[in-house]
């Protein structure tokens, strides 16, 4: 009977898969789809984030994110549907990637002028910031457990000061707190490490 119901979904069109997920939840409908678009979606994913480990990553992403909306959207052309969610998965993950990064570059601006004002510096820029990125997470590691804590999820992970207060329980003025505190004994523990020989 399994064998006869496997068979039967093998030889369903994209939008009887579709309706079937929508009436059962059975996510093996929904395997069946992305068994038949793994290479649309992996092909998607390596024209945006040019990237082979990164683009597994996100088709794995994507199927978990088809169960959800699948639920919740009416599709009728799956195939050009798919292609739009991998699309637009793809864009947000590298807004996402370059927002960090502008957090980062932002969190660690004090940090490196200090670094490039310093007289005795002889490293090139790209020996600084990379000096600059591991004093970073090695000083990140020195900060009290509220202080780590709060200052990964805002700087390292750009979560907003919500965000921050609803995944720590932590109130809003302790999570502004801790953020400040944390950066600023961030820029006494790089200053102490940059002068020490």
């Amino acid at each position: 009977m399994a064998f006869i119901k496997l068979v039967r979904d093998k030889n369903s069109t994209d939008s009887e898969l579709v309706s079937s997920f929508r009436l059962s939840h059975n996510s093996d409908y929904v395997g069946e789809l992305f068994q038949r678009y793994t290479h649309l979606v992996f092909g998607v994913c390596m024209k945006y984030l040019k990237d082979e480990e990164s683009s597994k990553d996100a088709v794995m992403e994507i199927f978990e994110k088809l169960l959800i909306d699948l639920k919740k959207h009416d599709v009728d052309n799956f195939k050009s549907w798919l292609y739009s969610v991998s699309k637009n998965h793809c864009l947000m993950k590298l807004r996402k990637d370059k927002s960090q990064a502008n957090h980062v570059d932002e969190f660690g601006k004090d940090s490196l002028s200090l670094m490039e004002n310093d007289e005795s510096s002889h490293q090139s820029g790209g020996e600084e910031q990379e000096l600059l990125d591991k004093s970073l997470y090695e000083g990140i590691e020195h900060l009290k457990e509220e202080q780590k804590i709060c200052v990964d999820l805002f700087y390292m992970q750009s979560k907003s000061y919500e965000e921050v207060a609803e995944i720590t329980g932590y109130s809003m003025m302790q999570v502004k707190s801790y953020i400040q505190n944390g950066k600023r004994n961030l820029k006494i523990f790089l200053t102490e490490k940059r002068r020490s020989p």
